[in-house]
């Protein structure tokens, strides 16, 4: 763009009150070469070939050669830089013949446009190691952007299968027990065992629409929208009440919005928690949640009276270490654990860094 406008505007600054000037025909010329420069570290040979054949139109029609030599110089450079010296002096060695060939120029005339070539190639090859480092540097660019490109693909794909880990293992862990108990109560109490099924239907229905949700993100936008909001802390109410155990919420501080993703992935850790209470902490276990909203952070504590699960020196299963790793992903914190009180218990705590304003709210 900056070389189409140099020779452009400087020559018709320079041929102003000429009798000789670039017209028409040889403004579009020298301004079609400038812009063909745009990808010539991608396309050298190509770019340099449109270059050198508007240029050499330009001055068999007998045009100013002042700044017209811009173009094939820049063209010229990403060639050599790319290595084909060859085609730079063939292709400018057979422009000259023909240039010489179609005007009948006098023998100055000659002399003195073969020196501009030669000058201008030779200033070229001396200017040929700061254009090759310029077109690494792009190449690199191009490298750093493809990679980055593919590390949020990445990124993407795993967040997806957090999301699709932590809707299915809670919904698919509910629908087990309520399933268990309306086995057990359908020759006794039939009426208990077709309320236990009515909470099957409902919660895989619910499954179904957050795994639906879920996907649609793979879809290009527009192609799939959401079927359900995003899941946020607000829902916090519905989801202990399909629990399938007794959990009670405790609110504390005045509630405020919270940064979307923030807000998603406090409810599924909170999802997640209940989910291993269901799955570890055996029969009678209770749950009690905590949600502590600081002017600089949200505390969540989930608190079960179902004892110690894991062995000391045991690993964390893949439900911790998702947990973690949804607060690492937003600055946070998490740690899980037998409960420090009686009567003991297991306890997961994460807190969440907020943006504190100048009032002292997130």
């Amino acid at each position: 763009m900056l070389t189409a406008l140099v020779q452009t505007a400087g020559t018709a600054i320079i041929t102003r009150g000429e009798p000789v000037g670039a017209g028409v025909a040889g403004y579009v010329l020298l301004a079609f070469s400038g812009l063909a420069l745009a990808d010539r570290l991608r396309f050298p040979r190509r770019n340099f070939l449109i270059v050198a054949g508007c240029i050499l139109v330009y001055l068999m029609l007998g045009r100013p050669a002042d700044l017209a030599f811009l173009a094939p110089m820049f063209g010229a450079s990403a060639v050599l830089a790319a290595g084909h010296r060859w085609l730079v002096w063939a292709c400018t060695a057979g422009g000259y013949g023909l240039w010489a060939v179609v005007t009948g120029p006098s023998l100055n005339r000659a002399l003195t446009a073969a020196a501009w070539v030669v000058g201008v190639l030779v200033f070229t090859e001396i200017a040929t190691p700061v254009n090759r480092a310029v077109q690494k540097a792009f190449v690199e660019q191009q490298r750093l952007t493809e990679e980055r490109r593919r590390r949020k693909a990445s990124e993407e794909r795993l967040r997806i299968a957090a999301e699709l880990h932590d809707v299915l293992g809670h919904h698919l862990s509910l629908i087990n027990v309520r399933a268990g108990v309306g086995l057990h109560l359908m020759d006794r109490e039939p009426e208990q065992a077709r309320l236990a099924l009515d909470t099957i239907q409902q919660t895989s229905a619910e499954a179904l629409r957050e795994v639906q949700a879920v996907l649609s993100t793979l879809y290009p936008a527009g192609d799939a929208a959401p079927r359900v909001p995003a899941p946020g802390l607000d829902r916090l109410e519905r989801l202990t009440a399909d629990a399938g155990l007794p959990a009670a919420t405790s609110i504390v501080g005045a509630p405020r919005p919270l940064p979307a993703e923030v807000d998603r992935a406090a409810y599924r850790i909170v999802q997640e928690a209940l989910t291993n209470v269901r799955r570890h902490a055996g029969p009678g276990a209770a749950a009690t949640i905590t949600v502590e909203y600081r002017p600089e952070a949200l505390v969540i504590q989930v608190d079960d009276t179902g004892g110690s699960r894991e062995p000391a020196g045991a690993p964390p299963g893949n439900g911790i270490t998702g947990m973690r790793e949804r607060a690492l992903a937003f600055g946070g914190e998490l740690t899980a654990g037998p409960a420090p009180v009686p009567p003991g218990g297991w306890r997961v705590r994460v807190t969440f860094p907020l943006p504190v304003t100048g009032d002292g709210a997130a």
